[in-house]
């Protein structure tokens, strides 16, 4: 049974954090990501026998698993570890991490058991087509846990780790793509992990030849371990400082590259501790001491061949700070090297919170550029935690601004260079100087507060609006004076009017056409998602196409439409595209067993939730449908059982209010049911039992009739809960059975119909709704701002005035 990739990366990622005890997140990867990369060899050795990585006896993931159990479990993994590195030349690169380490991994029984759940966790992956299929499954895996060991371990030790939406970014801006060769060349000259140079070589299909180097050495032994997890085990990536000691050099100079990418450490202090050498980096300028940035950048400008290409994360000190920088900065506008700047969100990476920008480099006919493009991506993000993150569509909107070079208002610009180095300026490229991104201000008129009237100016800045919907500024607006006009209806009434337009009835009908006739483009392909489906190449297909139908349609943003694709797609449909590849429809869409999650402190299993659940405890019957959710069923194939149920619901719900009702005004303190309350202070069949035998006893006829009417409020409480509840346990079983019956052209009509193009339906309409509630907000508040003016205010206050007067006369107050 094909399980979500969502849910196993999940489930790993809960399992390894539950052993990891006190050791830090820092440390603990480096155990966690030498055992999948141990399981996926021995899987990949198993099903292809030119396999890279060879297995020798001894040396492979079933060697582990045979130790789950024995007293020197760590010791043993440890000589299996070395016997798969030695075969491979991997000394000091898988087997950096001592898996019998007492002060990290326990003493005794502890680290046995430790060890023995840990090897568990990976014994139950299978790895052995994680490529054929067309979706990186070890590749995500492995991208998965690194992204959450770099969120955990803080700002000191998680710049091993370059988001992968950064990466995204630079990977399609600095020039690679379909047309690159393979003996095309990329460097990273600060790789870390290896995570920004794979999303690099992602963007060349025909492959391209990959360079890197890491001054860590635990950080260096992750990127040739993701390197050969990701299909490249032939990258060469070399160890060492690359300020002081640059690995790829030939003849005393530094090798030259295609391309080059990096994410160097932001402002190093001691960046030329060592140095003994410079190749010629520093022609332009020497670096401050104490501040490295332009160091790794110089670096990088001298490893590009004469026509080489290169996108850099720096701080954005780099584009205004003075002095020794300053002059390199003047140095590389001059001479044109400097194509592109492009502003960052804060708060992106994992070592620092600051802002940083990427610095776009380019040789090719430097000396004939004339201006740097530059976009303020600033303001484009989500929140994620304690993080920001880049949206897809962040990615997309400065992917092809930057690439195609459009200038957009607030947002991107081609600044020319002889405004840069305009005296005024003087090279500094703090990116505010040359793009005003702040929103216009909200200026208040003193004439329309004075006399009345909304400033026409205001209506004006909606002209957006009034192009896409030509007649409703006159149903909202009438003429009042010269520049003013007058709400023709009154402030509450605009929503609906709005909505009741005819205008904007047809701009949502003609938005759900174009997601419509999108879909039904699409629909061929998705009804044959298959063991040979490249998720990737479906959603990059799907995605600009939607892009490209909503480009041009009036008010709408086109990048707002394939968000909401892009953020299902993330959340639901890569998962369903996930299981039927690897399961088929059929399979896919069959219930499962709820998988045991963990146990708690009794040691009682705990499930994951469940879409069906028959009984209680741990002999429960639950099931879990992941491709096809239960409502999607009960609404096309038992919607008057649902409808019978909602009549029950609604049934119970009357009575519980009609119970509630009579116990607040008869259950307080001397109230006819003050003595019906249990020790909990609530009222209950066997307390209002008590409470009415007692009265019964004082022959208390008034008390006696309210407790018998709250024993049959409860009664009848009671008996339509449990009518609600038997009708939705049978409806359930109903529903369950139904998957039996389900064929393949049934599923597809319910996933492709009633899942996927439904909710995307639903969220592109989404769009349009929210640009309505935008322009109704903003006419209620000019409404509401200049609903009284101030003659009309003067005229209140003399009128309370009077009052006031009248009532201090009265009182004899002169």
């Amino acid at each position: 049974m094909a399980i979500k990739k969502s849910d196993l990366y999940s489930s790993l990622w809960r399992s390894c954090d539950e052993l990891r005890g006190g050791m830090d997140a820092s440390q603990y990867k480096d155990y966690i990501l030498t055992l999948l990369f141990v399981k996926y060899v021995t899987d990949k050795h198993a099903s292809d026998p030119y396999s890279p990585i060879e297995v020798p006896p001894g040396g492979s993931f079933n060697d582990l698993v045979a130790l789950k159990g024995d007293k020197e479990i760590g010791d043993k993994m440890n000589k299996i570890i070395g016997t798969l590195a030695k075969a491979n030349g991997l000394e000091k690169v898988i087997d950096l991490a001592d898996f019998n380490d007492e002060e990290k991994l326990g003493k005794g029984k502890e680290m046995q058991d430790r060890l023995s759940k840990l090897v568990t966790i990976f014994a139950d992956l299978d790895f052995r087509g994680s490529r054929a299929e067309g979706d990186d499954l070890l590749g995500d895996a492995y991208e998965y846990l690194m992204r959450h060991f770099a969120t955990e371990s803080g700002k000191s030790k998680g710049q091993f780790y370059t988001p992968a939406e950064v990466s995204r970014v630079l990977a399609k801006i600095v020039g690679i793509g379909p047309h690159t060769r393979q003996d095309e060349t990329v460097y990273d000259p600060t790789c870390g992990s290896g995570s920004l140079l794979l999303k690099v070589a992602d963007e060349a299909p025909r492959g391209i030849t990959i360079y890197g180097q890491e001054k860590d050495n635990a950080t260096w032994a992750l990127s040739k371990m993701n390197m050969i997890l990701h299909g490249n085990a032939i990258a060469d990536i070399q160890k060492g400082d690359t300020i002081t000691s640059p690995q790829f050099t030939a003849g005393g100079e530094l090798r030259t590259f295609d391309f080059a990418v990096a994410n160097p450490p932001f402002s190093v202090k001691s960046w030329n501790n060592g140095l003994e050498q410079e190749f010629g980096r520093f022609e332009f300028g020497m670096p401050p001491e104490k501040n490295g940035d332009y160091a790794f950048l110089l670096h990088i400008l001298k490893s590009l061949k004469s026509t080489g290409k290169a996108a850099v994360i720096l701080p954005h000190g780099v584009l205004f700070r003075g002095n020794a920088e300053a002059t390199i900065r003047k140095q590389l506008l001059r001479r044109g090297y400097i194509k592109g700047i492009i502003g960052l969100p804060a708060n992106l990476f994992y070592g620092t919170g600051i802002p940083a920008c990427i610095l776009v480099l380019d040789k090719e006919n430097a000396q004939a550029r004339t201006g740097v493009f530059m976009i303020d991506a600033s303001k484009g993000f989500l929140k994620d935690g304690n993080k920001n993150r880049l949206r897809s569509q962040d990615i997309h909107m400065i992917v092809d601004v930057f690439n195609r070079q459009t200038e957009v208002e607030r947002y991107s610009r081609m600044v020319p260079l002889a405004e840069i180095a305009d005296p005024k300026n003087d090279y500094n490229l703090n990116i505010p100087r040359y793009i005003d991104s702040s929103e216009p201000e909200d200026i208040q008129d003193l004439h329309a507060h004075l006399h009345g009237g909304i400033p026409d100016r205001d209506l004006d800045a909606l002209s957006g609006y009034w192009d896409a919907f030509p007649s409703l500024r006159a149903t909202l607006f009438t003429p009042n004076r010269p520049g003013y006009s007058d709400l023709a209806i009154e402030v509450k009434d605009v929503h609906q009017t709005v909505i009741d337009s005819e205008e904007f009835k047809a701009f949502a009908k003609e938005v759900d056409a174009q997601v419509n006739d999108w879909f039904a483009t699409h629909r061929p392909i998705l009804q044959k998602i298959g063991p040979d489906t490249s998720p990737q190449d479906l959603i990059t297909a799907l995605g600009d196409d939607l892009l490209a139908r909503f480009k041009n349609a009036p008010l709408l943003d086109a990048y707002d439409v394939y968000e909401q694709l892009m953020t299902y797609w993330h959340a639901v449909m890569h998962d369903d595209v996930f299981l039927v590849m690897n399961g088929g429809w059929m399979d896919a869409a069959k219930p499962r067993p709820a998988r045991i999650m963990g146990y708690d402190k009794n040691k009682k299993p705990k499930f994951e939730d469940a879409d069906f659940q028959f009984g209680t405890g741990a002999s429960a019957q639950r099931y879990v449908v992941d491709l096809i959710p239960p409502a999607l069923i009960v609404a096309r194939y038992f919607a008057e059982d649902q409808a019978a149920i909602d009549a029950l619901n609604s049934a119970a719900e009357d009575a519980t209010r009609a119970t509630n009702e009579y116990i607040e005004e008869h259950a307080v303190e001397e109230g006819l049911l003050s003595e019906a309350t249990d020790d909990n202070g609530k009222v209950t069949a066997k307390s209002a039992s008590s409470c009415l035998e007692l009265a019964k006893s004082r022959r208390d006829i008034e008390t006696a009739e309210a407790a018998q009417h709250i024993i049959g409020l409860l009664k009848k409480e009671t008996s339509a809960k449990k009518a609600a509840k038997d009708a939705k346990i049978a409806l359930d079983r109903r529903a369950l059975g139904k998957y039996d019956d389900l064929a393949e052209p049934d599923i597809k009509r319910i996933v492709l119909d009633d899942k996927w193009h439904a909710t995307i339906s639903t969220r592109t309409a989404s769009v349009a709704d929210s640009l309505m509630l935008g322009l109704v907000d903003r006419i209620q508040e000019l409404g509401e701002r200049y609903a009284e003016t101030v003659v009309s205010l003067v005229a209140q206050l003399d009128a309370l005035e009077h009052v006031t007067s009248e009532h201090l006369s009265a009182m004899g107050v002169k």
